[in-house]
């Protein structure tokens, strides 16, 4: 409002701003509907969260458990096990494929897990890199 107040058309306060005329019509329409207040920010519609902010607290506390305490036979979160403790929780369904907002709300991301043994020892598998399979990799035969 302030360039518009110093003489810029609404072509040239775009232009600055770098939006489009329409957003600085708009503007200048709500200011002089309802002055200061009609250029203040309004919530964005959509509906309300399912879970309160409580209960997804609680959630990532359930999640932070793991998969086996809550009856899975794997150590491994799916977006459909979360829907399950979710509706056993909470008594709210999601389906799995909307799940992830939940889970990028709490902070959490997807991650593949690694296969490979908790029990590996990796010093012993570059000990034998380094001194056995020398011994048994197949060389090229050597040309006369």
């Amino acid at each position: 409002m302030a360039l518009l107040g110093e003489g810029l058309s609404g072509a040239q306060v775009a232009r600055v701003l770098g939006v489009s005329e329409a957003a600085v019509s708009r503007w200048k329409r709500a200011y002089a509907e309802s002055g200061e207040a009609g250029l203040s920010a309004k919530p964005h519609p959509g509906g309300q969260p399912r879970l309160t902010a409580a209960q997804r607290e609680r959630l990532s506390a359930l999640l932070l458990q793991g998969p086996r305490s809550h009856g899975y036979r794997t150590e491994l979160w799916t977006l459909a096990r979360v829907a399950e403790v979710i509706a056993r929780h909470f008594g709210v369904r999601y389906h799995p494929c909307h799940v992830w907002r939940v889970l990028r709300g709490l902070g959490w991301s997807c991650q593949k897990p690694e296969r490979r043994a908790r029990e590996r020892d990796e010093e012993a598998i570059a000990r034998w890199r380094r001194e056995t399979w020398p011994h048994i990799k197949k060389r090229p035969a050597k040309r006369p």
